[in-house]
């Protein structure tokens, strides 16, 4: 099943999920590094990693939605792409809700608290992204239909019908 949404003949989803699950990543570091004495400036520079992962994740849900309404309901794709979304809904409501806590504080680091619920969202990152991956490597949603070890370039204006190579074939 290929991705409804593509620029330069690539899925768009993938493009998107990597900023903010980076940037979540980072914040998590960062606010580590300042509660056991790294220097101020770092919970700072956590929370706007989480405001900017916010807004990509929540670009990257957008995108990703239209591809989860495609897949066809009833297989296994479908409810592992649901999987996929609630997991990721549910880090980015954590993030925002560990965010709005920050914006609402006299200080924008992290305390013992919050820094364990970003744990935990860090962890659902994890398992979220797992199921991204058995989405797009075993069960091929995303992937170009004429996709193959040989299959000509994504900009090429070849034909569908006469590019070389389809999924799975190693000529």
């Amino acid at each position: 099943m290929e991705s409804r949404i593509k620029s330069l003949g690539h899925p768009v989803h993938p493009m998107l999920v990597m900023f903010p699950v980076a940037l979540f990543v980072t914040a998590v570091i960062f606010d580590f590094a300042d509660i056991v004495g790294g220097p101020r400036f770092l919970g700072e520079v956590a929370y706007w990693n989480i405001l900017i992962g916010l807004i990509g994740g929540v670009l990257a849900a957008g995108v990703g939605a239209v591809d989860l309404l495609a897949i066809p309901s009833g297989t296994r794709a479908k409810r592992i792409g649901v999987s996929h979304a609630a997991i990721n809904i549910a880090v980015i409501l954590l993030f925002a809700a560990i965010w709005a806590v920050r914006l609402a504080a006299n200080e924008r680091g992290a305390g013992g608290a919050l820094f364990a619920i970003e744990v935990v969202a860090l962890a659902c990152v994890g398992l979220g992204a797992w199921f991204g991956g058995e989405l797009v490597d075993r069960l091929g949603v995303g992937i170009d239909r004429d996709a193959g070890l040989n299959a000509s370039s994504s900009l090429s204006p070849t034909p569908a019908a006469d590019r070389m190579g389809r999924m799975g074939d190693a000529r």
